[in-house]
């Protein structure tokens, strides 16, 4: 089950690293390539509940099968994405699907885990888990930057021999398909598609859009009014999608909340890190990929540990201690993002990746452990839209972030060289497009005043991008500090049946 969802956390960081090759030999606009990226967490997020229903009904090892040929089918087509007019409907429309059969997958794998190992050993096993699949997440930069050096279009066909792989070891694993004789709750599953959806576009493009536009509103209300419908049907309904009185336990509800604060802060930080070390560090996509070897070094050996504690005492002091190491750890590293300096980053970098790697594990195992009266999939579904839903509002609400504040940077810089403001603004608005929306350094040409200044200024634009991600680190700093308040709340202890099993050893 690790090598089948392998592919999956590979998917979400290989295609930040190749954005500039994508970007240039398609010649995508910067909201495109973001939603190229968007679009695989967003179908994760919209899904994900879907693939744990489906896993009770139909059997973990059908959907397991059934959502590694979607995704594998759909990584090949996005490698054969053609040159011209439709290359961004095209990738868009794929990695949707990509993430369609990650949102299968996944969630039927982890509940295949969670039923072979008893509670007691669940803490241990499930951060083995978490620990190596989220590595896993590490290889993604590492293999994009040597691959896209033969092509970019690599990084999606190297999901196949993979594939085949998990195919092979599902197949040998001999894995029981226990299954419900139950309806499936189609309504619940387009509502909650809809609602994620539109409230993430509204997000997304409120850089283009403008926080004053009445599109920009529309869509986000929207997809809340969708969402709360969601939750009105799916407590009426007999066969719901999502059994929302899982929520009624308290350590259920602050499980999910640190969750959603934790992942704001952890996938969208693969994509702002990687074009952020190509801009600012003049980094290859290789070096970029080991300065985020950095943040997994804390990440790795803090989930085997915050494991350990988990069994012993329980999920609430990893959380407390998680969000507490990874708020110091991203205000740090925000602090130190203006130096320009790969070498200094690093402790801070991995004090981050410490944090979330006490989070993520013990607060996924934990939500597994209180909610025993629900099955494994449904559980793992709701655990895992919590999580992508989370990080597909991260890439949007900072990448609106950084993009209002590198244009203020860019003007400030351009004025200050004598160009005008009008032209300044446009000028501005230009680059802010080129660099937020991929990693493009590339000197301007021309011989315009405007061209000339910003060929003069590119040191200082590197500078105003590294001053501009830092208002997205400390950001992620500030997500990791309501996270800590949500664990206060929570109750402690390691569930009704862990606490059961300790008091009959």
């Amino acid at each position: 089950m690790m090598f089948a969802v392998a592919m999956t956390f590979i998917d979400q960081t290989i295609v930040s690293i190749a954005a500039p090759d994508i970007v240039s030999e398609l010649g995508l606009s910067t909201s495109g390539m973001q939603w190229v990226v968007n679009a695989y967490l967003l179908a994760l997020a919209a899904f994900f509940a879907l693939g744990g229903r489906l896993a009770d009904l139909w059997g973990p090892r059908r959907v397991v099968v059934a959502g590694t040929l979607l995704f594998v089918t759909s990584s090949v087509l996005c490698g054969c994405v053609p040159a011209g007019d439709y290359a961004l409907a095209w990738l868009v429309v794929f990695r949707a699907t990509q993430g369609l059969g990650a949102a299968l997958l996944f969630p039927a794998a982890l509940a295949v885990v969670v039923a072979v190992f008893p509670i007691e050993r669940r803490g241990r096993a499930l951060a083995l888990f978490f620990g190596l699949t989220g590595a896993l997440t590490a290889i993604g930069p590492l293999l994009g930057g040597w691959l896209t050096s033969w092509t970019w279009r690599a990084i999606f066909w190297v999901n196949v021999p993979v594939a085949i792989v998990a195919l092979i070891l599902t197949a040998l694993a001999h894995i029981s398909d226990r299954r419900r004789d139950e309806p499936l709750d189609v309504v619940g599953a387009l509502l909650i598609a809809a609602g994620m959806g539109l409230g993430v576009l509204g997000f997304q493009q409120a850089s283009a859009w403008g926080w004053d536009s009445v599109a920009t509103w529309a869509c986000i209300v929207g997809g809340l009014v969708l969402l709360y419908v969601f939750c009105r049907y799916e407590l009426r309904t007999r066969h719901p999608l999502i059994n929302l009185a899982v929520f009624r336990d308290r350590a259920f509800a602050v499980d999910n909340l640190v969750l959603f604060f934790a992942m704001m802060a952890f996938v969208p930080l693969f994509f702002f890190a990687s074009v952020y070390a190509q801009v600012s560090l003049s980094a290859s996509p290789n070096q970029a990929a080991l300065y985020l070897l950095y943040f997994f070094a804390g990440f790795a050996l803090a989930s085997q540990w915050g494991g350990r504690i988990l069994d012993k005492r329980g999920a609430r002091p990893t959380m407390k201690t998680g969000c507490v190491v990874g708020a110091v750890g991203y205000a740090l590293w925000a602090g130190k993002l203006t130096d320009l300096s790969m070498h200094d980053q690093w402790p801070y970098a991995a004090l981050a990746g410490a944090g979330i790697g006490f989070i993520l594990a013990p607060a996924s195992t934990d939500a597994v452990n209180r909610a025993l009266d629900a099955s494994y999939g449904e559980v793992t579904g709701i655990t895992q839209t919590v999580r992508n839903y989370a990080a597909s509002i991260g890439l949007a609400v900072f990448g609106t972030m950084l993009t209002h504040t590198m244009t203020d940077h860019v003007v400030d810089t351009l004025r200050s060289r004598g160009v005008p403001s009008g032209t300044a603004h446009s000028v501005a608005g230009d680059v802010t497009q080129q660099i937020t929306g991929h990693a493009d350094t590339r000197t301007p040409t021309g011989d315009g005043p405007a061209a000339t200044a910003m060929r003069d200024a590119m040191s200082s634009v590197r500078m105003d991008f590294a001053e501009a991600n830092q208002w997205v680190f400390y950001g992620m700093a500030v997500a990791l500090g309501i996270g800590y308040l949500c664990a206060l709340r929570h109750p402690g202890g390691r569930g009704p049946a862990t606490e059961e099993q300790a008091i009959q050893e």
